[in-house]
């Protein structure tokens, strides 16, 4: 950090003055100390850190979900009503990173780093999440995240905004919902491959279904073929069949170290299917594990 400045806010206003001047907000730090000691990203010329502004640590779930950026991941796997309303981010929260990854690093940051491979994402976006972005002088604009991340690493908000709140509306009843990851280890890992799914059931129909895919495209995106083919059915093994096809067609992942294409394409179909099959059984009855097991023979999906 040779050359760089830093100051400790010690109000949300005196944090949005700073990056008014061109400030970067760290909290957790876990993104942005990563990607400077890998090279990835150069440490930022100025720094403000918000990590002391208890306002943005509140979690409320009284009417919806509304968490503060600087709730940590911990906090969402911990509480109970995520876990029992909002089941997909509880299963994401749960697998970020490492124990200490979990403990220090924030849902807003995590939001606001914009990588197509983040846990989160993909439960918040098919939850109906949006974010608060907050500028110097009061200015407050409520952004939905499939307007936010625009580009893998970017975003839609302004220079000088920081997301102050991420919001989910009050879960309907019948809802489950399912966050699963190919990983080829459980700690310290990011998505290979990953699918949300979020079902409605009404009489043991479904009656609407949201399906996101995960590291498979320049964003975090919605499947409108595979929640069509999720609409009107059971939620049977033919429509999970039918909902992890069009989502490995609607897949346009790279080739890298960690999977080529034409791996990560095939994998998206099995792992929807296992998303859409937890998903499912949780809305008729809730009981599938907190997060999803690693081993398909744990949660019957193949």
């Amino acid at each position: 950090m040779s050359g760089a400045t830093y100051v400790a806010a010690g109000s949300l206003d005196e944090a949005l003055d700073a990056l008014a001047s061109g400030a970067r907000p760290i909290a957790g730090g876990t993104d942005l100390v990563v990607g400077s000691r890998s090279g990835a990203k150069p440490m930022p010329g100025a720094l403000v850190a918000i990590h002391a502004l208890d306002e943005l640590r509140a979690l409320d779930t009284t009417d919806g979900l509304r968490a503060g950026a600087l709730v940590s991941h911990a906090a969402l796997a911990a509480d109970p009503v995520v876990a029992e309303r909002y089941t997909a981010l509880a299963d994401a929260s749960a697998i970020v990173g490492s124990h200490a990854t979990r403990a220090q690093g924030t849902i807003g940051g995590n939001v606001m780093n914009g990588s197509p491979a983040m846990d989160t994402g993909g439960p918040l976006l098919c939850l109906g999440g949006s974010v608060t972005l907050r500028a110097a002088g009061g200015a407050t604009r409520d952004v939905a995240l499939d307007a936010l991340w625009t580009g893998p690493g970017k975003t839609s908000a302004e220079p000088g905004e920081l997301l102050t709140a991420v919001t989910l509306p009050p879960a309907a009843p019948g809802t489950g919902s399912a966050y699963v990851r190919l990983e080829y280890r459980r700690q310290m890992e990011i998505a290979v491959v990953g699918a949300t799914v979020v079902v409605r059931l009404e009489g043991g129909t479904i009656a609407g279904a949201r399906v996101a895919i995960t590291a498979l495209a320049p964003t975090i995106r919605r499947v409108p073929e595979a929640e069509a083919a999720l609409d009107g059915s059971s939620g049977d093994r033919a429509a999970a069949d039918a909902a992890g096809t069009a989502a490995a067609a609607a897949s346009a992942p790279i080739s890298d170290n960690r999977g080529s294409l034409d791996y990560r394409r095939a994998m998206a179909a099995v792992i929807t299917r296992r998303a859409v099959i937890a998903a499912v059984a949780r809305a008729r009855d809730g009981a599938a594990a907190v997060p999803i097991p690693a081993s398909p023979a744990l949660h019957g999906a193949v």
